[in-house]
């Protein structure tokens, strides 16, 4: 069993804030649900503070509660760095690097970079976890990952960010497609056509649905799915796809798809971040890797692929 240096109250109170649960934390605590309930119990009152809302699907941290899961989950972190140490597993994880990414990014521009880096670290041990962005946040905050890369529009609790770029929504389609002649398309070009559309909850169907409602547009999806990386492949006639340049890069440099910048504002307002969880330092082998990942990032924002186009007021930039 894994040593902890936290006192039993504060273990317990962690396993239910991570999992919701009483039960479920007994379970992974290997004791009895009435022993969780009562540390919980003398926990809140020696705080004097009530630390969840007891609800019919689960335990909710209060205001309380969140700030000491805050406090307690770095000392945590801190006290399992120290065991480890202590254990002789230092010299171990410093050769390990373990990364979270969402699905787009895990088709070519990150076994491309994972590729290149065990070129230059042979002895490294690299471990990638492909998930929907609200996990790939959650895997960097408990710990179970070193970095991580997603699109995001707004910061995240506990969350660095070590690199943010700007990363614009493409409008992707065949390179034939009527759209592909103009050096930039708008979101009302875009919705006449076949759209094949990411599921509802990823940054660029949101600005794009957002975009939409701004203009008075409406549109009904000939494809959607929760899997954005299968939508590229089905691009045929006069579809068109959603996508950054990165993700849909080895299609538009093979010649087979053809990327367009949008017009609107709204569609230019998400970032591309490389995070890490706040006030823990990396090993030097994970600096490494986050060079090596903003290096890749950098390269392919330099790329140009159309131009958007000048209106009064304002100034458009290459993407």
């Amino acid at each position: 069993m894994p040593v902890s240096l936290l006192s039993l109250p504060l273990r317990y109170f962690l396993e239910v804030a991570r999992t919701g649960s009483v039960n479920q934390a007994a379970q992974r605590l290997h004791v009895a649900a009435s022993a969780v309930s009562r540390q919980l119990g003398k926990l809140e009152d020696s705080l004097g503070v009530v630390l969840f809302e007891r609800q019919a699907r689960g335990m909710a941290l209060t205001e309380a509660g969140t700030r000491l899961l805050a406090h307690a989950t770095a000392h945590d972190a801190q006290a399992t760095e120290l065991v480890e140490q202590l254990q002789g597993l230092l010299a171990q994880e410093a050769l390990r690097v373990r990364v979270a990414c969402t699905e787009g990014f895990a088709a070519s521009f990150m076994p491309l970079v994972m590729s290149t880096f065990r070129q230059m670290h042979p002895q490294v041990q690299l471990q990638l976890l492909v998930d929907v962005p609200q996990e790939v946040s959650a895997l960097v905050q408990r710990g179970d990952v070193d970095l991580a890369l997603k699109y995001s529009v707004a910061p995240e609790k506990g969350l660095q960010v070590l690199h943010s770029a700007i990363a614009p929504i493409y409008a992707i389609m065949p390179a034939q497609h009527p759209l592909a002649r103009q050096r930039s398309v708008s979101v009302a070009d875009v919705v006449r056509y076949p759209l094949l559309l990411g599921a509802t909850g990823i940054t660029g169907r949101q600005l794009f649905d957002l975009s939409c409602a701004v203009q008075g547009l409406r549109y009904v999806p000939a494809v959607e799915s929760n899997f954005s990386s299968a939508l590229l492949p089905l691009l045929d006639g006069q579809d068109v796809a959603l996508a950054s340049y990165l993700t849909a890069a080895r299609w538009v440099e093979a010649g087979l798809l053809a990327a367009r910048p949008f017009d609107e504002a709204q569609l230019q307002q998400r970032r591309l971040q490389v995070l890490a969880v706040e006030g823990r330092a990396p090993s030097a082998l994970v600096q490494q890797f986050t060079q090596a990942l903003v290096t890749a990032i950098e390269q392919y924002g330099k790329r140009k692929v159309g131009r958007r186009k000048t209106t009064v007021g304002r100034v458009t930039k290459h993407p």
